[in-house]
């Protein structure tokens, strides 16, 4: 049994499968490892602090929706404005 052996016995396609094969296990490397862009995969970083390009909200908007919503009073909105205004 010379080389030829090889080609003719139960490892023929594996040449052939092999393009295909490293094709699957780049894919799955990209499925697993992707992320949106250059950087930390959790998006950190000084100059990512905010996710989605958003700016964090303000305090005196936060309690606008949470008087909007009914959680505080007028007057405790009124005092608590005041105390993040000084």
């Amino acid at each position: 049994m010379g080389p030829q052996h090889f080609w003719y016995g139960g490892w023929w396609g594996f040449p052939m499968m092999m393009p295909i094969l490293m094709l699957v296990i780049l894919l799955i490397a990209y499925l697993v490892f992707r992320r949106g862009g250059y950087g930390p995969p959790c998006g950190g970083g000084a100059g990512n602090y905010y996710s989605h390009g958003r700016e964090p909200e303000s305090a005196v908007e936060i309690l606008k929706k949470r008087y909007a919503r009914g959680e505080i009073t007028k007057d405790e909105f009124n005092q608590m404005k005041k105390d993040l205004e000084d």
